[in-house]
């Protein structure tokens, strides 16, 4: 039996757990079986694997194989696992070497032909694998400049599988390496504060909810304005700390968003009222929105509630359904 291991990271909410992905090669009928709780994008790695392996010009096994994701009894979700689970494959069949797999950590998804594909939440598992102690993360190229934003932890891109062979190794190389940049600068796509003309009272609760860190409740019918302060109000905020511009910029990456520009160092603003509220859409506030816009405002309008508060008998649930009672 031979046996390698490489390591990943499964990310429960903004946590990120190690993953140690094994893969044993041993006789028996040709099969390839993943075990340890992952979701179906990661039992179809297995497919996507041996494709990218035979156009790449290797061989996959021709035994059985099995993987196996610990710790086990943790549920594990999306497609990054499938670069570890081919480099502990490769490792354990001898095409690269096992030392080459120490202390590295391994993120992408892997392209029928062999290319390496962009996945969400390389900045919080880059980070959580440099307070682990790892040395090294492997990547997508197009996201090396996210994962180097996370200091004290080298950072290597690969494009396809045969680059990442090329890396284990040891081969020359070709790839740019780009500096991360120091942090995005939103101000120039802002609204300015000296656009609203009028609002003195308004105006000042503005100021005085941003520089005590205050909340603010803004309540009247609509055109009055509500919407045109909020808007403004991450324009007279400061700039968020290294540590807050971490986890703003973590959230947006485990979104998809690109965070090619650096860290976001403005506070994000969102406004969730454009449509009426339901019990659907106030679930959408507390997961997406909340958690995109950490560190900043969310407005909500206070209008539709006034509204339902005015009203004699409130809407009860009952079953599925909604209605007066």
């Amino acid at each position: 039996m031979r046996l390698a291991r490489a390591w990943s990271i499964a990310l429960v909410g903004m946590e990120a757990t190690l993953v140690e992905v094994e893969v044993s090669i041993g006789g028996g009928l040709p099969n390839t079986m993943i075990v340890g709780l992952g979701d179906t994008a990661v039992k179809e790695a297995s497919q996507r694997c041996r494709s990218a392996v035979a156009a790449a010009g290797f061989a996959w096994p021709p035994s059985s194989v099995t993987v196996n994701l610990t710790p086990a009894d943790m549920p594990k979700s999306g497609s990054h696992y499938d670069l570890p689970l081919v480099a502990a494959t490769m490792a354990a069949s001898g095409v690269v070497p096992r030392r080459a797999l120490e202390a590295t950590l391994f993120l992408g998804e892997l392209g029928l032909d062999g290319r390496v594909r962009s996945v969400r939440g390389v900045l919080p598992a880059v980070l959580g694998a440099s307070r682990s102690g790892f040395e090294r993360a492997v990547v997508p190229l197009g996201q090396i400049r996210e994962a180097q934003l996370v200091e004290g932890i080298g950072v290597v891109g690969v494009e396809s599988l045969g680059h990442l062979v090329a890396v284990l190794t040891g081969e020359p190389y070709d790839v740019d390496v780009v500096d991360p940049a120091a942090g995005s600068d939103e101000v120039a796509g802002s609204k300015d504060l000296a656009d609203v003309v009028g609002q003195p009272e308004a105006r000042w609760a503005l100021e005085v909810a941003a520089a005590g860190g205050h909340h603010l409740s803004m309540v009247g019918p609509p055109g009055v304005g509500k919407t045109l302060l909020a808007e403004r109000l991450p324009g007279i905020l400061p700039d968020l700390a290294v540590d807050e511009a971490l986890e703003v910029s973590a959230i947006h990456s485990m979104l998809g968003a690109s965070l090619e520009g650096g860290l976001i160092r403005r506070p994000p603003y969102a406004d969730p009222t454009t449509r009426r509220p339901s019990p659907r859409w106030w679930a959408g506030v507390r997961t997406w929105h909340v958690r995109e816009r950490c560190r900043g405002p969310t407005e909500a309008s206070c209008s539709w509630m006034r509204r339902q508060s005015s009203r004699r008998r409130p809407w009860r649930r009952c079953g599925r359904r909604w209605r007066r009672g």
